[in-house]
């Protein structure tokens, strides 16, 4: 059992962008990344050697609210913790479900002890504190688990966002006194990222990344961006954090989000990333390409039978024809939706790992400026 570390492997010149290497106990992560989310144990509709083979997936994500709630920790305990649960045998960060709190506005309510809920499924109603969160994820078992937050909406008031960060902080210190308490489950290290908060004010943005560094975490997290605030602020936000956290560990961009989106965080200096997009809007039809975006429900699409996109690596991509695709959303048939997630997923595991080859060779600047206005494009 070692804890996460974090190595350096080139920067480049005309930006903030960096390349390293990421080491757990189930194997190694190259940076920058991008992680799938499996957000209730499985990236929806895509099996295993699919994110293997495929995808080139190197870390999924699992979420502590769903997998509370579903299948539970008695399951997920008595399994051996969600690797041996789902079968995943890479890295696997949990999201400690303060986002999921963020998002069920109208049914918690949140004091100092912790965020009372009630669940979406049944309508029990439930208790997270910092502590039990803690225990979930330990129970969980992944490699990288996130402290309990609470995400400020956006806009909101000074006032509120002080006392949201104040109160992250506060549960962090809690988090960290749990962990320190409670042994590792399932012989591997467990590893600890707190989460930078501070709504869209420098001022508590800047004392949020101060008090995480003092941590000396594994890694920290940047959240609270892309909850509905305009593009050029979460980029303003986004290089004031990385600027102001360690330099020497990973830092993770929470939720983020459009290809576009990822390059420009990657130039201000974050190393990874998740978001649902990929799968969500790949289920509805929207396909990114390295050509531009694609809307494949649309008719001038009936007898394209070139490749969805010859350009990746991945077998739907290459094997399986715009028009077949196409068909496979109009008889409503559920391959479809499955050929789209993994077309979407392998696309944004290729752009991270192209941002990561022109990192190394040093241009990745001029790149990123050069790919973008192409991804961003209607086909």
């Amino acid at each position: 059992m070692a804890a996460l570390t974090f190595e350096l492997q080139g920067k480049d010149e005309a930006s903030k962008a960096r390349a390293g290497k990421i080491t757990t106990d189930h194997g190694e992560i190259l940076t920058p990344i991008f992680m799938p989310v499996g957000t209730v144990g499985s990236v929806k509709a895509v099996t295993k050697q699919q994110l293997k083979d495929d995808v080139k997936a190197q870390i999924i994500l699992g979420n502590t609210y769903h997998l509370y709630l579903r299948p539970g920790t008695e399951i997920l305990e008595k399994a051996g913790g969600l690797h041996k649960f789902n079968g995943w045998d890479r890295p696997i960060l949990t999201d400690s479900g303060g986002y999921q709190v963020f998002s069920l506005a109208a049914n918690r309510k949140i004091t100092a002890e912790g965020v009372l809920f009630q669940s979406h499924i049944d309508g029990s109603r439930h208790l997270f504190t910092p502590e039990n969160v803690m225990d979930i994820q330990r129970t969980i078992g992944a490699d990288i688990i996130m402290a309990f937050d609470e995400c400020p909406p956006y806009p909101s008031e000074y006032k509120y966002a002080m006392d949201s960060m104040k109160l992250t902080h506060t549960w962090l210190d809690r988090c960290f006194h749990r962990l320190s308490k409670t042994p590792d489950k399932y012989g591997y290290t467990q590893n600890l990222f707190p989460i930078v908060q501070g709504g869209t004010y420098k001022d508590l943005r800047t004392a949020s990344c101060e008090y995480i560094s003092s941590k000396n975490a594994a890694g920290n997290a940047i959240g609270g961006l892309s909850v509905g605030e305009p593009e050029e602020m979460m980029y303003e936000f986004t290089e004031l954090c990385c600027d102001n956290l360690p330099t020497d560990k990973p830092r993770y961009l929470m939720g983020v989000g459009t290809p576009w989106n990822i390059l420009e965080g990657i130039a201000l200096g974050v190393d990874m990333f998740d978001c649902v997009m990929p799968t969500r809007n790949g289920r509805n039809g929207m396909l990114f390409t390295t050509k531009g975006v694609v809307n494949i429900k649309n008719k001038k699409w009936a007898d394209d039978f070139s490749p969805i996109d010859a350009d990746l690596p991945s077998e739907p991509s290459q094997y399986y024809s715009k028009a077949y695709l196409r068909h496979l959303f109009a008889a409503q048939e559920i391959l479809g939706l499955q050929l789209a997630s993994i077309h979407n997923l392998s696309f944004y595991l290729w752009l991270v790992g192209e941002a990561r080859k022109h990192i190394l060779e040093g241009d990745f600047y001029s790149w990123k400026n050069n790919i973008i206005p192409q991804l961003k494009q209607r086909l």
